[in-house]
């Protein structure tokens, strides 16, 4: 077996590869959009339950802490159930952090982990130069919530590559190389989460990952995928199907359009909306809103500063937005996080019947966690109740 560089990062990440040296940098990544889409049957105890399409999205802003790549992500999954071509169920986009770093050898930490990313150390390159016909292997991690109940299981994949052929992704010149695995979790593996419901997991993967020649990203996989996962109340779920998974970047915004509204807005409000550029892209934030008292429920007073927003958004298209609800701190973690997440949800309501588009929006709560001022004071507390809109670039 040859040796291969650990390589301990999201398979997505832009990486320094050069196929004439032996060792694998890391070089970082710039703001991108991570998708991983599944489209698999599935069967319950044998019988046949339907088709399942799920995706997960995330976008994914790297900030540099002494020397060291720190990457946050804002996750969210849609998860359709087909029968009969009906659509039966599907989850809302709430936000599920993660926050991980990348040293520059590569090494992958996960700092907050919330079970995504899904692969972990995929792929893996040789340190060995490589032509054609190349094989090596590699171990690398999944992290599987088979059921979508937010209880996750992290899984070793103990990965076979081999480099098949050269081809063109969309304009992108690519390396092909195939990907084999098999699913193996029970028995005498230990169930790194400790406290899972999954008692075992047994099948096969067979991938296709093409490799962009100009900086060694992994722009596609298409992975096929045969597997059966048996919890310890005796069912047992069988998926067979693909997941496909890829990279987007998210648009560019106009600042030379945007700015004249901005600065208007900025007039007319005073001091209600503060703006500023952050690594995830430009942030709206508004203090001290007025909701009906321990409630999600917005004031009318408050309507004229969404209407300003929304000038705003309109000029952003294409873009995804980030919603984020804080609460002063009051010593009640749990019912802040719910509250701010539920503020945040009502701002996003506010702004869809204002004429935005539901799905452009990610909804995250983070109650009283990262306060700006003071809470000891009325003043720093209404400074801390507040919504901040990200258009995320």
């Amino acid at each position: 077996m040859k040796k291969i560089c650990t390589f301990y990062g999201l398979f997505l990440l832009t990486v320094g590869l050069c196929f004439s040296q032996n060792v694998i940098t890391y070089t970082g990544s710039e703001n991108y959009i991570l998708v991983e889409r599944s489209d698999l049957s599935r069967k319950d105890n044998g019988k046949y339950v339907g088709l399942f399409s799920r995706e997960i999205r995330s976008f994914i802003s790297p900030v540099q802490k002494d020397g060291v790549n720190i990457y946050e992500g804002d996750f969210y999954v849609d998860q359709d159930t087909k029968r009969a071509a009906s659509v039966v169920g599907k989850s809302l986009h709430d936000s599920i952090s993660s926050i991980f770093k990348i040293a520059s050898d590569g090494t992958f930490t996960m700092i907050e982990d919330n079970g995504f990313p899904s692969f972990r150390s995929f792929p893996v390159y040789s340190r060995e130069k490589i032509s054609m016909g190349s094989s090596w292997e590699s171990q690398s991690e999944r992290a599987v919530d088979p059921l979508n109940k937010g209880v996750f299981t992290r899984i070793p994949m103990y990965v076979q590559y081999s480099y098949t052929r050269d081809a063109d992704y969309h304009g992108i010149p690519v390396y092909v190389f195939k990907a084999k695995w098999a699913t193996r979790y029970g028995g005498s593996i230990v169930d790194l989460d400790g406290d899972s419901e999954l008692k075992s997991a047994m099948g096969s993967h067979e991938a296709d990952v093409f490799v962009s020649m100009e900086n060694g990203a992994a722009v596609y996989i298409r992975d096929k995928v045969d597997e059966t996962f048996v919890y310890k109340d005796g069912n047992s779920y069988n998926f067979r199907g693909t997941l496909n998974l890829f990279t987007e970047y998210p648009p560019r915004v106009d600042e030379e359009e945007l700015m004249p509204v901005i600065q208007r807005v900025a007039i007319e409000t005073v001091s209600d909306i503060e703006f500023e550029k952050t690594n995830a892209g430009l942030r709206f934030t508004m203090s001290d809103l007025k909701f009906k008292p321990d409630s999600a429920e917005l004031l009318d007073s408050e309507k004229s500063r969404l209407d300003q927003i929304v000038q705003i958004l309109k000029k952003a298209p294409d873009s995804m937005f980030l919603v984020e609800g804080h609460t002063a701190s009051i010593g009640r973690e749990q019912g802040e996080m719910q509250l701010s997440l539920e503020r945040a949800h009502s701002i996003v309501n506010a702004l869809v019947a204002r004429g935005i588009a539901a799905e452009r929006f990610i909804c995250k709560g983070s109650g009283g966690k990262k306060p700006i001022a003071d809470n000891t004071t009325d003043q720093g507390r209404a400074k801390n109740r507040r919504v901040e809109i990200t258009i995320l670039q």
